[in-house]
């Protein structure tokens, strides 16, 4: 993401693009039940006050995590793993794969990009992301604050009946519950995320810090993930409460977060902050570790098959 020195192989935009969604789906097998953790407790306060019971359930990342293990199951930690991989496959490889190109779409080819530049090519991507993969990320949330009850009776019985449930109860536009507060979210993740990794690593390289290497890599994506969290963090809860809620619960977005901000207090918007950081933290180191070696594996392999001698 970076400007390279013009003896450096650019990868094409193929390249970013497939590499992107790959490592993205990686991280996601490693760090996915951080994010059940975190989608639990963000709903938290949202399920006591349906069930009309003011006994705190999850307490903590790894109190959560241990909860559901014993009540739920192992198993209960990957509940929409399925759709999170579908959802990382169609959304990273558009909003982190397609950055450098829409980075050079708004310098019209130069590679002098400046801040400006960026925080527009991040939101220009993470809106296209969310265009066309809201419906994997409704099913996502879904799956993971479902509780599996004594008897065993789920809401959705797998990822396809999860799509046909929604669409046959709440219509098409019910897998695109949330659209609005995604796009906002994603546009400030993107920004946060791809834009501070960005000028980080550019930073350590630019001073000589450290080589483009893995070092290099893990310290800009750590910085990347706590930016991330800290700016995301009111927006992803308000998007994980109006996803997961049923039809009329909300009247929109805004209506959820005035709900929660009166009920629950402005805490509410921070619910599950430390697995935000965890998750994001684990999250960026993995995947963006992950994408920089697809890059460079698949640019020499690409470089091999075309002039193999």
């Amino acid at each position: 993401m970076v400007a390279v020195k013009p003896t450096d192989v650019v990868p094409s935009a193929g390249i970013k693009f497939f590499g992107a969604g790959t490592a993205a789906c990686i991280a996601d097998l490693i760090t996915f039940p951080l994010d059940t953790a975190k989608v639990r407790l963000q709903i938290q306060g949202e399920s006591q006050k349906v069930e009309g019971s003011s006994v705190v359930k999850y307490r903590g990342v790894f109190g959560t995590i241990k909860t559901m293990v014993r009540t739920e199951g192992a198993r209960s930690l990957y509940n929409g793993l399925v759709a999170g991989l579908q959802r990382q496959m169609s959304f990273a490889s558009v909003r982190i794969g397609l950055y450098d190109s829409m980075k050079q779409f708004y310098t019209r080819g130069t590679e002098s990009a400046g801040i400006v530049t960026r925080l527009m090519a991040g939101c220009t991507t993470g809106a296209m992301a969310v265009a066309f993969a809201q419906p994997t990320d409704v099913v996502k949330v879904r799956f993971q604050a479902q509780v599996r009850v004594a008897d065993g009776e789920r809401r959705y019985n797998s990822t396809l009946d999860a799509y046909k449930t929604i669409a046959r109860d709440e219509g098409v536009r019910g897998l695109w519950r949330g659209c609005m507060p995604n796009i906002t979210r994603n546009a400030i993740v993107n920004c946060a995320e791809l834009v501070t990794y960005d000028m980080i690593k550019e930073l350590i390289l630019k001073y000589d810090l450290m080589t483009d290497n893995l070092p290099c890599h893990f310290t800009a994506a750590f910085g990347a993930g706590f930016c991330t969290t800290v700016v995301a963090s009111p927006v992803d809860v308000v998007k994980t409460r109006f996803m997961n809620s049923g039809n009329g619960q909300y009247a929109s977005a805004v209506n959820c977060a005035l709900m929660m901000l009166r009920s629950e207090g402005p805490a509410a918007f921070y619910k599950g902050f430390m697995p935000s950081f965890l998750r994001l933290g684990s999250w960026n180191i993995v995947m963006f570790v992950t994408y920089e070696q697809i890059k460079r594996g698949m640019t020499r392999a690409q470089q091999y098959w075309e002039s193999p001698f």
